[in-house]
């Protein structure tokens, strides 16, 4: 059975500005155990992103707690990746120097880090781009590589904020069903934020369902999907899929009675 990894309780967010209180996050509970995969939708500016920066630690929540292997979460760690839309690669920097930032700021740039990194670019079909840089990189790519970045620090969390909005249709189910392999040799427990219902179906093994902002949780769907080899894409053509689409879609469009 697996272990509770990250545990969310009475989770709210309030802003305050000049024009008064802006309600973003209300009372945001979840549980979600080790390796699980959960993909979180919800109405356009309900405030998803601010959950994953408050999980994060880059923002602190007005009330509730967050607790990972059950440390509380006060402010940003190394234990925590948070991998965004935009790849934010530097571009005057190389693809293995890019995967090396991390570790570089941590100081643990290491030989034999170094050598880590290469076998993982060599074992995701990147080792003959190490020394390329970002621009001469697909955009699918360079999301991979930012990806690699991302768990090259070996986080025991991994937060996945709409990493695949940039790519064109074809590329967003390709780089989705690599990411999808890529986390699941590594291991990682993993939190996707997206607007596509079909990829946040495809991915997870829970999707969380959020309300109209301040974002509660309206209901939380258990991915069953009867496909022989689980990926995204093989996940999309089974019979449960259109089941599960047409119930998330409804919930989130109001206009829908």
């Amino acid at each position: 059975m697996s272990s509770l990894k990250l545990e969310i309780k009475n989770l709210s967010m309030i802003y305050h500005t000049l024009d008064g209180e802006t309600e973003a996050v209300k009372d945001f509970s979840l549980s979600v155990n080790e390796n699980e995969f959960i993909s979180i939708v919800g109405p356009s500016g309900c405030g998803k992103s601010t959950i994953l920066s408050i999980i994060s630690g880059l923002l602190k929540p007005s009330s509730g707690m967050i607790r990972l292997n059950g440390k509380q979460v006060t402010e940003p760690s190394s234990s925590i990746g948070y991998m965004f839309q935009k790849d934010n690669l530097f571009e005057w920097r190389n693809i293995l120097q890019n995967v090396m930032l991390g570790l570089e700021i941590q100081h643990r740039d290491s030989r034999e880090q170094k050598e880590r990194l290469e076998k993982m670019l060599v074992k995701y079909d990147l080792g003959g781009f190490k020394n390329y840089y970002p621009h001469q990189l697909s955009g699918g790519m360079r999301q991979r590589v930012s990806l690699i970045r991302t768990l090259a620090v070996d986080p025991e969390l991994l937060l996945l904020d709409e990493p695949f909005s940039a790519l064109d249709y074809q590329t967003r189910l390709a780089i989705a069903d690599e990411v999808y392999s890529i986390l699941k040799q590594e291991g990682k427990t993993t939190i996707l934020v997206t607007h596509d219902i079909a990829e946040a179906i495809s991915m997870a093994d829970r999707v969380v369902v959020l309300s109209q902002r301040p974002a509660y949780i309206k209901n939380i769907y258990d991915i069953k999907l009867s496909c022989p080899i689980r990926t995204p894409i093989k996940c999309r053509e089974a019979p449960e899929f259109r089941y599960y689409f047409n119930s998330i879609w409804k919930e989130l469009d109001v206009h829908v009675k």
